[in-house]
C-alpha cells in the first residue's frame, strides 16, 4: 500500500470513528439529526473504503480497515465514553485483532 492509500485508509477511519461517535449519542440521546449524521458519515466512510478496494482489492483493505477500526473503536469507548470490558471481552478483542492482523499481513510476511 503506498501513501496515497494509507492517507485514504486514516481518512475512512477517522469518518468511520466519528460516525461510531454520532451513533452512540443517538443511543444516549436518540434525534433525527443524530441519526442522519450517523447514516451520512457511515455512507462517506463506505465510500472512502470502495476507492480502497478498486485500488488494492477487497481483501487488503477491508482487512486493515477491520483491524484499524477495532483499535480505534475500543480506545474510543473506553477512554471517552468510558466503557468497560471484562475478561472475556477484552481477550475476544485481542484476539480479534491478532487475527486479522495475521490474515493481513500473512502474505506480506511469506515474501520476506
Amino acid at each position: 500500500m503506498n501513501f496515497w492509500g494509507l492517507t485514504q485508509l486514516c481518512i475512512s477511519t477517522l469518518i468511520f470513528l466519528l460516525a461510531a461517535a454520532a451513533a452512540k449519542q443517538w443511543g444516549l440521546a436518540p434525534s433525527l439529526g443524530k441519526i442522519v449524521l450517523t447514516l451520512v458519515l457511515y455512507s462517506l466512510g463506505n465510500l472512502v473504503m470502495l476507492r480502497l478496494v478498486r485500488e488494492f482489492g477487497m481483501s487488503v483493505s477491508f482487512s486493515l480497515s477491520a483491524v484499524i477500526q477495532l483499535v480505534s473503536v475500543n480506545v474510543v469507548a473506553l477512554a471517552f465514553f468510558g466503557e468497560r470490558l471484562n475478561a472475556l471481552q477484552a481477550t475476544g478483542v485481542v484476539l480479534a485483532i491478532a487475527a486479522v492482523a495475521l490474515i493481513t499481513l500473512g502474505p506480506y510476511l511469506q515474501k520476506l
